[in-house]
């Protein structure tokens, strides 16, 4: 029976994946500071991800770690090196320790959130270009990855999430949606790939108003998406104070990162 460790379980895009990747074959290890209460086929882990000797213990027995747990949008650089950066490196050296053969680290577009429109659809593998600190800890994490493969000879796939929550929040989503079932399907194409080595793939749905990445490398894992976002259309339009503009005109929408990638935009203090 396969065991799955799932760090930041109890995080947005942990709770959607936990149903969407149970099987009668797989456990599923939930690793969180937050406590959780198991159900079928799952196990709980109440501790930190930065936490060397708890990932560890954690990563026994286990045959892939997917790596949620972190802050999940900008905050000051002392956060996000403590919590982002650390953890990043903890879950790939607990697993290097544990001799987990695979990890699958939840990265963000906001590593090359600074890539304009004019370069859409975004290639694979698309230089950095972070738009945050929190694009800086993704960047470092994907650095650790490739390290980790190529020093260790772990898998490592690394996928770029857009935006990944129950509906989409905005008309910049519309484009840039990741729905929940897609992420299962994702995520579970990272999990069951054979050989896959060193990745670095987009996280989208097949949106109408896509376009914005390249899906080429997720597919090639076997991924196939088969949500829109085109679905919440009118109902977003309709509350969006720029719906009359075109999307060059919008400042959200000039870069890949949104909002986090309109220039002057500070970092909060410690």
């Amino acid at each position: 029976m396969a065991i799955i460790l799932i760090t930041g379980a109890a995080g947005i895009v942990g709770s959607m994946l936990r149903p969407r990747l149970a099987r009668p074959d797989r456990t599923l290890r939930l690793l969180d500071i937050a406590p959780l209460t198991a159900g079928p086929r799952e196990e709980v882990v109440q501790a930190s991800a930065t936490d060397l000797d708890a990932m560890t213990e954690a990563c026994h027995g286990a045959d892939a770690v997917i790596h949620l747990a972190g802050i999940s949008g900008e905050a000051s650089w002392e956060r996000i090196r403590d919590v982002n950066i650390e953890g990043g490196y903890v879950a790939f050296e607990a697993a290097r320790r544990a001799g987990v053969p695979r990890v699958i680290f939840a990265s963000s577009n906001h590593a090359i959130g600074f890539t304009p429109r004019e370069r859409f659809p975004v290639p694979d593998y698309t230089f950095p270009a972070p738009d945050t600190y929190y694009g800086v800890s993704k960047v470092a994490t994907e650095g650790l990855a490739a390290l980790y493969h190529h020093r260790y000879g772990l898998d490592a796939i690394c996928i770029r999430i857009l935006t990944c929550f129950p509906k989409p929040p905005n008309r910049r989503a519309l484009s840039t949606w990741l729905s929940p079932d897609d992420a299962g399907r994702l995520f579970d194409s990272c999990l069951t790939a054979a050989n896959p080595g060193f990745r670095v793939v987009f996280g989208v749905s097949a949106n109408t108003r896509g376009g914005f990445v390249s899906l080429a490398e997720a597919k090639a894992l076997g991924y196939e998406p088969q949500d829109d976002a085109e679905v919440y259309a009118d109902e977003i339009l309709a509350a969006d104070p720029d719906r009359d503009l075109p999307d060059e005109e919008v400042p959200a929408l000039r870069n890949l990162g949104g909002e986090y990638a309109i220039p002057g935009r500070d970092a909060p203090q410690a």
